[in-house]
């Protein structure tokens, strides 16, 4: 998992202010592992670069000192048994960081009130996501009943709006903080967008706000607004582009390729919202497959661009695979937190859209019987 994605490059101001610069001190003890080195990382602009090392004492001690560190907290990545620890480290900071056992679940810090506030949005993070891992690797499991499989859905979808609630009230309950610009960028495996795309840039503009008066000279703030600028443009070309025919989409398909929409230009698509997880679209689908294959030879072409509306992986590629859809099956597995129920409005599933060869919607929510007539019009 990238821990630091954008976050990174908002580092860039931060090694050329011109800040008062002072001393750091960075020691602790690791114990629990038969790992015997710890390494000091900086996030540059551009990449991260070890810029020190230890060997652990009998005890497990190390020591790391910097000189020259600016007065604005910048991040720098402790090392160890292979697991990063962030931190926000300004001059003059005397830090203590060490664990006991599991690097990420385990460690503590002392010195760094900045760096503490990050430790408790890390860890929880972390933790959360390992614990998607762990429900998504036992849908590998051979012969799992049909209950099983509801069973661990469940719990992969609760677990993944648990962390992303406790992900967005930690930015908001601690917007003046560095730590919630760290968390602003980091996403779970999967996800594109901190919460719904095109409503991200409220959470942007909140913490910049808040930056403006709790660190007022601090580099990363003209980084966040410039992401906010660009967010805003972003919105604002959706919008012209909805007024002007149909919203595009680009999202990945089981294979990890990502397919637009408009690739489908000169077609009539059906743009169809359905999810693995609904019990009813086993007959949906198969409903929909003997309409596919009847317009397969039609003179006007015709395809389904058929979006999930779901955040397990394994769930949606063994729905996919198992029905033998044979469409275009997308997802950007962020559930009922997609952006692209927002770009059309949908507020229920199953839904679509159907889309003359001119790029023109000309029905919603069209099945059956009325949308084979429709077609039979459409694909002359």
């Amino acid at each position: 998992m990238n821990k630091q994605t954008l976050f990174v490059t908002l580092t860039a101001a931060a090694l050329m202010c011109g800040c008062q610069s002072s001393k750091v001190k960075i020691s602790g003890r690791f114990i629990g592992s038969d790992a015997k080195n710890v390494y000091l990382e900086n996030a540059s602009p551009l990449k991260q670069a070890l810029i020190d090392s230890a060997v652990l004492g009998n005890d497990g001690s190390y020591r790391f000192e910097l000189k020259g560190v600016s007065a604005t907290p910048s991040l720098y990545n402790v090392i160890y048994n292979g697991e990063r620890i962030p931190l926000l480290i300004a001059g003059g900071d005397r830090v203590t960081v060490g664990s006991v056992g599991s690097v990420v679940r385990n460690y503590t810090v002392e010195g760094s009130a900045e760096s503490e506030l990050l430790r408790q949005f890390y860890q929880a993070f972390v933790t959360g996501a390992q614990r998607l891992d762990n429900i998504a690797a036992q849908f590998a499991k051979p012969d799992l009943t049909e209950e099983e499989r509801k069973t661990l859905v469940e719990e992969y979808t609760a677990e993944y709006y648990r962390i992303r609630r406790e992900q967005l009230r930690f930015i908001i309950e601690n917007k003046a903080s560095l730590a919630a610009v760290y968390a602003l960028y980091q996403r779970l495996p999967g996800d594109r967008y901190l919460f719904n795309g095109d409503s991200d840039v409220v959470y942007f503009r909140t913490v910049a706000e808040a930056l403006e008066k709790s660190y007022p000279d601090s580099p990363y703030l003209p980084s966040l607004l410039a992401e906010i600028a660009r967010m805003d443009a972003r919105n604002s070309l959706t919008s012209q582009i909805s007024e002007a025919g149909y919203p595009d989409l680009e999202l990945t398909d089981i294979y990890g390729k990502k397919i637009r929409l408009s690739s489908l230009t000169g077609k009539v698509v059906l743009l169809d919202f359905w999810s693995a997880e609904l019990g009813s679209s086993n007959a949906l689908n198969a409903d929909l497959k003997e309409i596919y294959k009847k317009y397969e030879d039609a003179p006007v072409g015709f395809e389904v661009y058929q979006v999930a509306i779901d955040t397990s992986k394994p769930l949606w590629i063994n729905a996919v695979q198992e029905q033998q859809l044979p469409w275009v099956s997308v997802s950007d597995l962020r559930g009922r937190g997609s952006s692209a129920l927002g770009l059309y409005n949908v507020r229920k599933l199953p839904a679509n859209f159907l889309i003359d060869k001119e790029g023109t919607i000309v029905a919603r929510d069209i099945y059956g019987k009325s949308l084979e007539e429709k077609l039979d019009e459409l694909t002359k």
